[in-house]
């Protein structure tokens, strides 16, 4: 029986990393974090005027960050933002395990 080839490709678990732009990681975490304000604004039935005015924001940001906008947002300005929400925010730094190739970032 012949072998037949994949016709898609695995990933990685980071689609950044798959697609390649530069620190994959980064945007994997800022990605994460956007969707944990998302979802945060969505329980609290908030509308984006409301959205805006808690997060110190103009509107028009806040309808372009909600639709996945975020590039010209810091992984800084992020955690500000979950503040803002009433969010606490924990940074753990740890050594990376000697079985993985790289360290890497995680939001949890």
């Amino acid at each position: 029986m012949p072998k037949q080839s994949k016709d898609y490709t695995v990933s990685s678990g980071n689609v950044f990393a798959d697609l390649g732009p530069p620190h994959p990681e980064e945007a994997l975490a800022k990605a994460e974090l956007v969707h944990k304000i998302s979802v945060l604004v969505r329980e609290r039935k908030l509308t984006q005027v409301q959205t805006a005015k808690l997060l110190r924001l103009d509107q028009p940001k806040v309808s372009a960050f909600l639709r996945g906008q975020f590039s010209g947002f810091s992984l800084q300005r992020l955690i500000r933002l979950l503040l803002l929400l009433g969010q606490d925010v924990k940074i753990t730094v740890q050594a990376a395990p000697r079985s993985r190739s790289s360290a890497r970032m995680h939001v949890a």
